[in-house]
């Protein structure tokens, strides 16, 4: 009888631990912007003068909170030479170091405490952790989401 509800404790055990298992949902870059949202245009400066970031790009507030996995490219803010610790996530190689960067929803900026290597800035990646709809200010750009960092692995798609 010992035998038999110890067998049965570890099989319910068990299949807590497998309904705990939350895998990350995939997101692409087009899943954070707000359904039925359609961007103004795009202003274009002919007069030298360098052109602004549009401001005017809402986040999907269902997001918030969900651990997601989202392929981008790495602009490196925070770290050593071994690790970096914070970066900005865009959505093609060059962005925010070119002007303008992308609208807020289109930039996340990542914060990994323990810090990842970065090998090559021209590879994208895949990088998985709890999406926030907070947003974040620095000198490149102004960013609709953050996320705490869990992973970064290349993007193998």
């Amino acid at each position: 009888m010992k035998k038999l509800v110890l067998l049965m404790c570890l099989l319910s055990c068990s299949a807590n631990v497998k309904a705990n298992t939350v895998e990350p949902i995939e997101l692409f870059w087009e899943d954070m912007i707000p359904k039925n949202y359609i961007a103004p245009e795009a202003q274009v400066n002919h007069d030298g003068s360098m052109a602004q970031q549009s401001l005017d790009a809402p986040v999907v507030q269902s997001l918030n909170g969900k651990l997601v996995k989202i392929p981008g490219f790495v602009v490196p803010l925070e770290g050593d030479s071994e690790l970096t610790t914070e970066f900005l996530l865009v959505p093609y190689f060059g962005a925010c170091i070119h002007v303008p960067p992308p609208p807020p929803n289109q930039i996340v900026y990542v914060k990994i405490s323990e810090g990842v290597p970065i090998s090559n800035l021209y590879d994208a990646v895949w990088v998985t952790g709890t999406l926030s709809t907070a947003s974040w200010q620095g000198d490149l750009a102004t960013v609709g989401y953050s996320l705490t960092g869990i992973s970064l692995s290349p993007y193998d798609g």
